[in-house]
């Protein structure tokens, strides 16, 4: 099943195809080469995977992509978990920036995610990714001490949104 919205700024986004491993991994690349040095060269590596490595994982779960005029200019994807659903790999082109694209990703992975009975996303983030974070906490992501606090030497840490299945204890 492909799921697709269009917005008033003229972004499609999509499910991903195989065929577009080599445009996602130009994408991810380029929406965080501005903070390599931030990175450890493996934990860099780790967070802009090559053509083949992004094909490699396409059976793990859902791709999506933002295309605009014609061009891919955003990405995410998902891992169903037996703790949630858990989002990585999402990334704007910088040209792109500014327009809304992750806001509308992230619609996206959550209405995946109601659709699928997921009680909950989470995510890994750095903390000098700022602008990600607020992007986040403004979707009712919240920190959290789970997960791994690195990666490959690189400080990480895991950002939880609980979806809204609310259970009483009453039973109404």
């Amino acid at each position: 099943m492909t799921s697709q919205s269009q917005s008033a700024i003229d972004v499609l986004i999509r499910n991903a195809l195989m065929d577009e491993c080599s445009a996602i991994a130009s994408v991810l690349r380029q929406a965080f080469i501005e903070y390599e040095p931030y990175y450890t060269p493996a934990g860099f590596a780790a967070t802009t995977p090559s053509s083949d490595q992004t094909r490699e994982r396409w059976s793990e779960g859902p791709v999506w992509v933002a295309v605009q005029n014609g061009n891919i200019v955003g990405t995410v994807a998902v891992v169903p978990k037996s703790s949630g659903l858990y989002i990585r790999s999402m990334a704007v082109h910088p040209i792109a920036r500014g327009q809304g694209i992750a806001g509308q990703l992230l619609n996206e992975i959550e209405r995946f995610a109601v659709d699928h009975h997921h009680k909950r996303l989470f995510l890994s983030t750095t903390p000098f990714l700022k602008d990600a974070i607020r992007l986040y906490e403004k979707f009712g992501f919240q920190r959290s001490d789970e997960g791994k606090h690195d990666l490959f030497g690189t400080p990480l840490f895991t950002m939880v949104k609980r979806l809204g299945f609310v259970e009483t204890e009453s039973g109404d």
